[in-house]
């Protein structure tokens, strides 16, 4: 059965693979938009609703209803009928990276149904998933992070924390979802190290530098971290290092929302996002002499490939590349 089978997938993926709800989300909604064309194509006498029911990320605490589930079978899925989903996906779905998305989340669920002998072969096996081109990272100039940096006004708590993150997103190329989730005891002022949790629950641990680490301790002792002054609440989360105005735990969004502000003062608007600092450190570390391996653990990248890109990033690289490569000097 199809929908028994999607959730012995997700089960899996969250039990055993340790998956991230965000991971484990993505999965379900790509998975659910194939649910509907197969429900569209296979099931054209049903009614709209029949089996309207959204695929959820975590089954055991969801009661589903599992009448109709012999209504879509594995067994009916094959080459062409993917080659059909594939063409639809191409026309309705604008996006390439979705598609791409979609695609590989279909061929790790038919490989773990091979795997655990539902099916005998996976209709996927022989289709290709489309290339994407992979875009240069916008990275900023040393002048432009100064310029940046020196728009939160930090006479006022909240200016001094955002100040701080600017600091530690630049010392050590930290994730948005890693900074916010940042706990006091990962963070080590004396070694001047961090532990990180990062894509797919994967820890690690990287030096920070002294300036980032001085800014931390100084927001962390803050004196008006306890107190609740017009502009913000004292600290209701002991745990966490970065706190919103309500001080509980800074999130993703609000970190996105009090950038947008900066770099709107800073004439870098439409230039540059939070992640850009991440690309612009990894660039001049490399320009500084830092080997990509390196550039790698510090990033927390899987694959060296995905580190490379910034090579092609900085004009500094390239013109030394060419200077050396070029026959003539």
């Amino acid at each position: 059965m199809f929908l028994p089978a999607i959730y012995r997938f997700l089960e899996h993926l969250h039990v055993i693979k340790n998956a991230s709800e965000h991971t484990l989300r993505n999965y379900a909604i790509d998975l659910n938009f194939f649910k509907m064309f197969l429900e569209s194509i296979l099931l054209k006498s049903l009614k709209p609703n029949d089996l309207a029911d959204k695929i959820r990320i975590f089954p055991e605490n969801y009661k589903r209803d599992t009448t109709k589930d012999h209504l879509l079978s594995l067994g009916l899925i094959d080459r062409r009928l993917i080659r059909n989903f594939l063409a639809q996906l191409n026309i309705k779905e604008k996006n390439r990276r979705t598609i791409v998305r979609r695609i590989s989340s279909l061929r790790s669920f038919f490989n773990f149904a091979l795997s655990q002998k539902l099916i005998e072969k996976s209709p996927l096996e022989d289709i290709e998933s489309p290339k994407i081109a992979k875009n240069i990272p916008q990275t900023l100039d040393y002048d432009q992070i100064q310029k940046l940096f020196e728009q939160p006004d930090v006479s006022d708590y909240l200016g001094f924390r955002d100040r701080a993150i600017m600091e530690l997103f630049y010392s050590s190329g930290l994730r948005v979802s890693e900074l916010v989730s940042l706990d006091r005891e990962n963070f080590d002022p004396k070694s001047l190290l961090v532990k990180l949790k990062g894509k797919g629950k994967k820890e690690r641990v990287i030096p920070i530098t002294k300036n980032a680490a001085e800014w931390i301790m100084n927001y962390l002792n803050h004196a008006e971290r306890h107190l609740n002054l017009d502009g913000h609440l004292r600290q209701q989360d002991e745990k966490a290092i970065f706190l919103n105005r309500l001080g509980t735990r800074l999130t993703p969004r609000s970190v996105d929302r009090n950038f947008d502000r900066y770099l709107i003062a800073s004439g870098l608007a439409g230039k540059a996002t939070p992640h850009t600092i991440r690309h612009t450190i990894a660039t001049h570390w490399l320009e500084n002499g830092m080997d990509l391996k390196t550039i790698q653990v510090m990033l927390g990248h899987s694959s060296l490939t995905t580190t490379t890109i910034y090579t092609q990033v900085s004009p500094t690289l390239k013109k030394s590349v060419h200077e050396k490569a070029h026959p003539r000097g």
